[in-house]
């Protein structure tokens, strides 16, 4: 027999299903307002449908994403117009990234797919003086502030996916069709190796089960 608790979730899982919301564009508005007063190059990693570049373009920057998979990069190009100063690449990192520098760098529920300090790492590297690396990830539930939040997070997610939708089913849109996985990491682990690559570096828990993190190059 399936217990109240089990039901709930599985009532959840079909509630989002029909009704999806992309929690990685949530913050999206958040990224911009970290942007340095003077960017004109920006590096996207894991691009996904490019939402995240094509905004970052509207900011009169010069943007360059690049993903592992190469039919959301397709995808992205194609949603993208021939006019938005976008261009996209199919690579992997930390060893794929291309050069720089870059006055930006973005990376968005990615990095918990990557080895977390050696990208790090190869972000640091190519990341020009006075530039700024924008991180939103995923981390494990574990402490009791974790699951404070997780648990506050279900009734605004819920609230949210009436929002956007309007109360009504939903298709789920280009930029929630990659892969997921869960994370390995917990977010103390996180800020401990984190920090140690990236001195100074500003990192916050989240609601919707992200953390976010901001590196300034001096």
């Amino acid at each position: 027999m399936t217990s109240p608790p089990h039901r709930a979730l599985r009532a959840l899982d079909r509630f989002h299903s029909a009704r999806p919301w992309d929690h990685n564009a949530h913050f999206h508005r958040w990224i911009l307002r970290q942007l340095p007063a003077r960017a004109e190059s920006a590096l996207d990693v894991g691009c996904g449908s490019g939402d995240l570049a094509r905004l970052l373009a509207a900011r009169d920057v010069r943007v360059h994403g690049i993903d592992a998979d190469p039919a959301i990069t397709a995808r992205a190009r194609e949603l993208t117009p021939a006019t938005v100063p976008v261009t996209y690449g199919v690579a992997d990192a930390p060893a794929g990234l291309p050069d720089g520098p870059y006055d930006v760098i973005t990376c968005v529920a990615v990095l918990h797919h990557l080895p977390f300090a050696e990208t790090l790492e190869a972000f640091r590297e190519r990341l020009a003086p006075g530039g700024t690396l924008v991180v939103v990830g995923v981390s494990r539930e574990r402490t009791p502030v974790d699951h404070v939040l997780g648990i506050a997070s279900i009734p605004l997610n819920i609230v949210m996916a009436l929002v956007k939708n309007r109360g009504r089913r939903a298709a789920r849109p280009a930029s929630m069709t990659a892969p997921t996985r869960p994370a390995d990491m917990t977010f103390p682990e996180i800020l401990r190796e984190a920090r140690a690559v990236l001195p100074g570096a500003r990192l916050r828990r989240r609601l919707f089960w992200r953390y976010t993190l901001v590196w300034h190059h001096r």
